[in-house]
Parts: structure tokens; sequence; C-alpha cells
């Protein structure tokens, strides 16, 4: 008889399981269930071209609809998930429809974190998530008017520049002492910071709201510095909690994000959970954690879908990222935390390029690079080296006379 695999979640994960699963030989029904009534889409250019109205949804497609069509997914989108109940291994969804399944596939994702403060749940406090906020935030967008993001991480920091771009007063709040303080260095903090100030936006560090106060055409953020701005549009970006709701209800293994091994199987082998709601293992550099980033959410997809047909190999990629502001690329390969020296190839404090590369001790572990795709393709290849053993001269990085190339000899 045939086999069924249900996808809960088709955003960038869900996706690419549903479409690898195909090509590595599942042969049953693929049902791929998507919360939103839209089909899936790349997320990274929503606080960017998609904000910007450079482009529309159907230009930011994933996929194309017919692409599933072709490889006999059944893709359900508008739909959530209920209950899972893992003895009949049922799917109960919101609608009242019951699925069954062989093998399960949880891509739930994230979502964000809300606004703890009096007010934060006001009509016009806005989050940026999915392209219904994107919709939404851009009704509101307009030259001239006032925008506060509350949040200096990269998608506050990538929507600053996006409203900039359409000649918004822009202020950003930052309740820790510099931007960008959870997942970079100062010296990219002070960088980011230098630009965006260039470019117009307002940046306010250890400055947190306490309380909004709303009005019939707009609001007022109270903060903890007793200033009070008043804005046409507020945009919260603080974070997200991943979405474990159903794997706790069914009883799965969960601590931040649903516990996973290397070929990305729960705690139940038939259920296996991917992309950002997954907490797993990293070999590399030994340890546990839950990673947001679209080139970990298609390499699991890709590892779920082989192991479920019997081809996998363990799950063990380096993390990358980037992150487009302005006329700026970052490109991010490796985890920096940790990080006891940094060397620097380029110029932080002026134009607009340069390569951070991150050490623990004599071992890379990470690189930055701003408008430097040389550096980052090459830190890229050295990080696993380095963490295997080989040393990196740290004299040679800072050389911009050195090729560095000539560091993979």
């Amino acid at each position: 008889m045939s086999k069924t695999c249900i996808i809960v979640g088709a955003s960038h994960a869900g996706s690419q399981a549903a479409i690898s699963l195909r090509q590595s030989g599942w042969s049953g029904a693929i049902v791929l269930i998507g919360a939103e009534a839209v089909p899936p889409y790349h997320r990274p250019p929503l606080s960017k071209d998609f904000l910007k109205g450079g482009k529309e949804i159907d230009e930011i497609l994933l996929r194309p609809v017919s692409t599933y069509e072709s490889a006999d997914i059944d893709l359900i989108p508008g739909e959530r998930v209920a209950r899972l109940d893992r003895g009949d291994r049922l799917i109960f969804l919101k609608s009242g429809a019951t699925l069954q399944y062989d093998k399960l596939i949880l891509a739930t994702g994230a979502y964000p974190r809300e606004l703890p403060i009096p007010g934060g749940d006001i009509p016009g406090v806005m989050y940026l998530r999915t392209a219904a906020d994107v919709l939404a935030i851009k009704d509101k967008v307009r030259p001239g008017g006032r925008a506060v993001i509350i949040g200096g991480g990269y998608i506050g920091l990538e929507t600053a520049a996006s409203l900039r771009a359409q000649d918004m007063d822009v202020t950003v709040l930052e309740m820790e002492d510099r931007i960008l303080q959870r997942v970079t260095a100062p010296v990219m903090s002070d960088f980011y910071r230098r630009i965006h100030t260039e470019e117009g936006v307002r940046i306010l560090e250890s400055c947190a709201a306490t309380h909004i106060l709303g009005g019939k055409t707009g609001m007022t953020i109270v903060t903890n510095t007793e200033e009070t701005l008043d804005a046409d549009l507020l945009i919260v970006g603080i974070g997200v909690i991943p979405d474990t709701a159903i794997a706790k209800q069914a009883g799965l293994e969960v601590g931040n994000g649903i516990v996973v091994n290397e070929f990305c199987q729960t705690s139940d082998p038939d259920i296996y959970a991917i992309g950002d709601v997954a907490w797993h293992h990293n070999p590399l550099y030994d340890i546990d954690l839950r990673l947001e980033s679209v080139p970990n959410a298609t390499d699991q997809a890709k590892t779920a879908a082989a192991h479920i047909c019997g081809r996998g190999k363990p799950y063990a990629a380096l993390p990358w990222f980037w992150s487009d502001q302005y006329d700026l690329k970052l490109q991010i390969a490796g985890l920096s935390s940790g990080y006891d020296a940094i060397v620097l190839r380029g110029t932080p404090d002026k134009g607009r390029s340069f390569a951070a590369f991150y050490f623990r001790g004599e071992t890379l572990i990470a690189v930055d690079a701003v408008n430097r795709p040389q550096e980052y393709m090459i830190g890229k290849r050295l990080i696993p080296l380095a963490l295997k053993g080989k040393t990196i001269d740290k004299t040679a990085l800072a050389d911009e006379d050195i090729p560095l190339k000539d560091l993979l000899k």
C-alpha cells in the first residue's frame, strides 16, 4: 500500500522537504500543509525588496505552484494543525479534517516574540514575520512618516534601511548597550551604527520602551530614558519563539526547540523536525543549538528527506547567514560566540567594506564579511579546516597585500 508523508509548515524547510522527498525516491503521497494562504515564498525579501515595493508576492515564491503539481505534492495552504495523535498517526486540522501519516515532518518554524509592556497589544503595533505582516506595514508607509522600530537586530536594521529608502523618518530602539549585541562583536555594531546614522536613522541604545499610548492617527512610545516618541508606524522585532506547541502536545522531547538527532529525527523515529524549530547538535562546534537561517532550513530538509528514503547521512553543515542593508551585503560564516580575538581585514571605521575574522585561541571560528565576497568564500572554506586543527596565519589574514587563497595551501 502507498505510504503518506505529511509536512507541517510550508516555508523554506517544508517546501524543500517535499521536493527532496520526491528526488530521494519517495513514491507515496506527500502532503504539505501551510498556515499562510499563499504558496511557500522566500522570507529574506520580506524586510527588503518586498517591503520596499520592488517585488510582489508572485515574484518571491520559492517555486511555481506547477512544480508541486508536477511532483504530485498535495499543497494545502491556509490550514493549521490542531492536534497530533502519535498512537494512531493522525493529524487533526483546525478545519475539522483528519489525515493519517506514515512519516511526519514538523517544519513549524517560529513566531515573533510579543512586546511585554502596557499598550504592547494595541492596534497598530506590528510585527514582521509573514507576507501578510508586510502588506499591513506597507499600508502605513509614506514619505515623511514617522516609524519607530523596537529591536536593533538584523531584522530591525533591515527594516530601518527599507523604510529610509521610502523617505520615512526612522528611529530604532535597542534595550541593550549596542545594536546587534546578541549576535556579533562591538566592531560590527559600531560599523552598522555609523552607516545607519549616515543614512539618517536615529539609533537609541540602552533605551527600552516602557509603555505605548494609542491615538487616533498614531501612537506614542514612552521609554525608560523618559523620552517620548510619536509614531505613525511601530514595528517590533525583538526575536522569535520556536513553534513547539504540536510537539509538546504530542509528548515529543522539546527544549529550546524540538530535539532531533543527526538525521533530524525527533524522539519518535517516524517524526522529524527541521528548520527554525529544530534543536540539534552541530558536530563542527560540538554544541547544541537552534538556527534561524535559510541554509539551515534547506539543508536539514534534504537530510530528513534522504533519511526517510533510506539514503541519509548525518547533518553537519557549517552555519552561514547574510543580511542586506542599503548597499551593504553582510555574509557570515560560522559561529562567533565564545571568540576572544578578532582580526580585521580592511577598515571598519571608514568606507563600506571590511571583514572580521573571529578566533578562539588560535582557532578561526567565524567570519563576518561586508561587501567582501572573497573573504567570505575563503573564510567559509578555512573555518572547517581550522576547527579540525589547521593553523591560520593571523598576520596574513590582516595583510591585504597577501592573497587570501594562499592560506588554503
